[in-house]
């Protein structure tokens, strides 16, 4: 097979149309002309052997060739800058530049920020962005597959998917949660959102018969909590969404067989082996073997 040989500038391009989803907003995002980049998206079609994006007057939409050539335009661009980044913390011994992080929201809220004080604390260099990412679908992994962010906090139930690597940082119980007081908790109508059952919770879920089918739908676990609160139902929830609870709800443990969910980090092997994304992935891992006894003390105290 002939090797394909794409400019930087040439993979620039690319992304940009997938992104902003046509010409002219890629030319105006990369300050050149329209033309310029429709013949540059022409040669890049031509090299590669395949029609990389649909056009029509919605503009350019990208094939599922495309897709799959943006991400890896994606993930060369950033190694690129992680090249410099890596090269310049070996010449002074220190860790810096950017770190895009992906996470679901309980992680994002009640997960990452201890271990940023503690990655800033050691490394001041690293500039952390962090995406909150519905954990739908391609979820935050799909974010590091597509090459948008470096590292995902990601729910896991077994290794991640091809072409990624990672490893479970805490199993999460769930627990019951209802209305403070209320003398007949399992009795109420369910409160949940999308994002809550994954084949981690399914088949325990389904030998329940006194879980209900789900009445009240709500948004997020923090909404979910505020309803439940409101006296609206039960939820069935996991250990990070419950941190710092409101004093309206109460928190009963589900016994020995209770469900567990798993909660780790997602990476590229190429990323993996990068100062910054090692870094974080070691803070990770000290906070990680904590968090479950510092969980279960905060459950135990609500």
């Amino acid at each position: 097979m002939t090797a394909v040989d794409l400019a930087p500038q040439e993979l620039r391009i690319l992304v940009a149309v997938a992104d902003e989803g046509g010409f002219s907003a890629a030319a105006a995002r990369l300050g050149t002309t329209q033309s310029a980049v429709s013949h540059a998206v022409r040669g890049i079609e031509r090299k590669l052997g395949a029609v990389l994006f649909e056009r029509g007057r919605f503009g350019a939409r990208p094939t599922a060739a495309g897709e799959r050539a943006a991400a890896h335009a994606r993930r060369v661009l950033r190694m690129l800058q992680v090249l410099a980044a890596d090269v310049r913390g070996a010449h002074t011994g220190e860790i810096a530049g950017p770190l895009r992080i992906a996470a679901f929201r309980s992680a994002a809220l009640h997960l990452l920020p201890a271990a940023l004080e503690r990655l800033r604390a050691g490394h001041p260099g690293i500039e952390v962005s962090v995406s909150v990412v519905r954990e739908l679908g391609a979820g935050t992994a799909g974010e590091v597959a597509e090459g948008r962010a470096d590292l995902a906090i990601a729910t896991l139930n077994g290794p991640p998917q091809a072409g990624l690597v990672g490893g479970v940082l805490l199993q999460e119980p769930y627990s019951l949660v209802h209305p403070a007081g209320h003398p007949d908790p399992r009795g109420l109508p369910l409160v949940d959102w999308a994002e809550n059952c994954g084949s981690y919770t399914r088949a325990w879920w389904a030998a329940q018969d006194w879980i209900p089918a789900a009445t009240v739908s709500a948004e997020d676990d923090g909404a979910v909590l505020s309803m439940v609160g409101s006296g609206l139902g039960m939820a069935i929830m996991p250990a990070l969404s419950l941190t710092g609870a409101p004093s309206a709800v109460e928190i009963t443990d589900l016994g020995p067989a209770r469900p567990y969910r798993g909660v780790g980090y997602v990476t590229t092997p190429e990323l993996a082996a990068t100062d910054a994304v090692r870094a974080l992935i070691r803070t990770l891992r000290s906070l990680g073997r904590t968090t479950p006894e510092r969980t279960k003390a905060q459950l135990r105290a609500l």
